[in-house]
């Protein structure tokens, strides 16, 4: 029997929908509209797709978007400038440093000069400070690992008590996803790919969580049947029969996976749009909070 497909595509369509309602009720009573700032360094042909489809996202909910542009060459100073201004501007509720910076640039000063209202990635040290925390919460929460208990909440599987594997580390997805599944009272095993028989520890996971970065990674036989698996990992590999010359595919190998588990995400269409959908969210929130109705 093949695995329930997790359609994060309508799921997030759904929460866009939502924020749209929201918006408008906003704009009905006289508040003001939502803004959202972005701010890219440099010209990562990545970091300027991510962004575009961030603008295009707001635009369609009746979001503010501003977008801010500095050479890769830019000084620490000139970014941090940057964010200070949109940290006073009170159209502005919600700043979104794009990363990587370039090399030389110091990330955690650059996030840290970000107000704590104003930060709908949810990557300051205090909110993360505080995600890690036990009785703490974070004003935002990062959007991926947000969008993926989203996803999970939406299976109906039973978090409290589960065996969750998070496959990788990362500041912006794995240790956050596993501090909110550790929140969430499953029993999280946080594994990369330096970790030993990582196959035999998949294999007991109820839950897997796989942002490690490597195309089909995760092979069939390593899903325990009937596991609810969560595939952040967006990847090109090669594919001459295809007009654009590649396919895009997770860390997991989703046929074999698709055979054994008991849900899974697809890639595209799982935690990708729910990532642009929970970051309406946060902006959204900041709005609020601006209001002093947070």
């Amino acid at each position: 029997m093949r695995a329930k497909l997790i359609d994060g595509k309508a799921i997030a369509e759904s929460l866009r929908e939502e924020v749209k309602q929201s918006v408008d009720e906003r704009l009905s009573k006289g508040l003001p509209v939502p803004g959202l700032a972005t701010v890219i360094v440099g010209d990562n042909p990545a970091s300027r797709v991510y962004v575009r489809m961030k603008h295009k996202a707001c635009e369609e909910v009746g979001i503010l978007s501003i977008g801010h542009e500095l050479p890769a060459n830019a000084k620490q100073a000139q970014v941090e400038d940057l964010v200070r201004k949109l940290n006073a501007d009170p159209k502005i509720h919600g700043i979104l440093v794009q990363l990587p910076l370039p090399a030389g640039l110091d990330e955690e000063s650059v996030l840290n000069t970000i107000s704590l209202q104003k930060d709908v990635d949810g990557f300051h040290p205090i909110n993360i400070g505080r995600l890690a925390q036990k009785g703490r919460e974070p004003l935002f929460v990062p959007a991926t690992p947000s969008g993926v208990m989203t996803l999970l909440e939406h299976t109906g599987v039973k978090l409290e008590g589960a065996n969750a594997v998070v496959l990788g580390r990362s500041n912006i997805v794995g240790m956050p996803v596993s501090l909110l599944l550790v929140s969430a009272n499953a029993t999280v095993t946080i594994c990369h790919s330096r970790t030993k028989d990582l196959p035999g520890i998949i294999r007991e996971a109820d839950i897997l969580v796989a942002a490690v970065g490597i195309p089909e990674y995760v092979k069939g036989d390593w899903i325990k049947p009937g596991a609810i698996v969560i595939d952040v990992g967006v990847n090109r590999v090669e594919d001459d029969t295809l007009k654009r010359g590649y396919r895009l595919v997770g860390d997991v190998d989703f046929e074999e996976a698709g055979e054994v588990a008991g849900a899974i995400t697809p890639v595209p269409g799982g935690v990708g749009p729910m990532t642009i959908a929970t970051l309406l969210q946060n902006t959204l929130r900041a709005a609020r909070l601006a209001d002093g109705n947070g």
